[in-house]
């Protein structure tokens, strides 16, 4: 399977910006080929909205029927590992349609964490103290947090194989969700206004101290 899906057009940032599209192609990458009657057991959706939206998702291209079976009980596969977008482009549509998605795509967090929490006194003492959660704030400079970013990828990229390959998961191993994010923080307080101005123009000597990071151990919680 490919690594990624590059959605390059408004239609189709907007077509994925939809919950149960997003829910499915994770589904599909995570378990495999699935019909629209498993995927509807699944996602709680019904059957006849669960092929509608696969049908969506294959006319952009990130799904495919895989063969076999008939109607509705045809497996569906995802075409790729991941759904890249770019944060802006050149057509303002398609620059609009990626901040929906992009809401679209926090919510799902939101909610998967959601269920995630509802059931986390059911893991073992060992899971519910390896869950973490906590936030970082530095002052960075657009390349440096591209760095950094692409550092973090690399890092991750090391247990990649385990996706695919069930062989090479040690025993023990579960299914884990880290998500990352990265964003400037809004302005506050008097000079909300000219904040990001002064903020190039600055003498770096008399600026306070950043703030200390954060760390939150135990069950996690997303920041304000």
């Amino acid at each position: 399977m490919p690594d990624r899906i590059d959605l390059t057009d408004a239609r189709a940032l907007r077509a994925y910006a939809h919950p149960t599209r997003m829910e499915l192609v994770g589904l599909l990458r995570r378990h495999g080929p699935l019909t629209a009657t498993r995927a509807a057991e699944l996602t709680g959706e019904s059957v006849a909205g669960c092929s509608y939206h696969l049908r969506m998702l294959a006319k952009y291209g990130l799904v495919e029927q895989s063969g076999g079976g008939r109607g509705r009980e045809k497996p569906w596969r995802a075409t790729a590992r991941t759904t890249h977008w770019e944060a802006a482009y050149d057509d303002p549509a398609a620059t609009e349609a990626v901040g929906d998605l992009t809401m679209a795509q926090v919510d799902a967090y939101v909610r998967k964490l959601g269920a995630a929490l509802a059931v986390r006194h059911r893991l073992p003492r060992a899971w519910q103290a390896a869950e973490y959660s906590g936030d970082w704030s530095l002052y960075l400079t657009p390349e440096e947090l591209t760095g950094l970013t692409e550092e973090m990828t690399r890092l991750l990229s090391r247990y990649d194989d385990r996706f695919e390959d069930p062989a090479r998961r040690p025993e023990g191993a579960r299914l884990v969700s880290l998500l990352r994010l990265a964003f400037v923080d809004p302005p506050t307080g008097p000079d909300t206004e000219d904040t990001a101005d002064k903020a190039d123009t600055a003498d770096t000597a008399d600026a306070p101290s950043p703030p200390a990071p954060e760390h939150r151990p135990g069950p996690p919680h997303p920041s304000a």
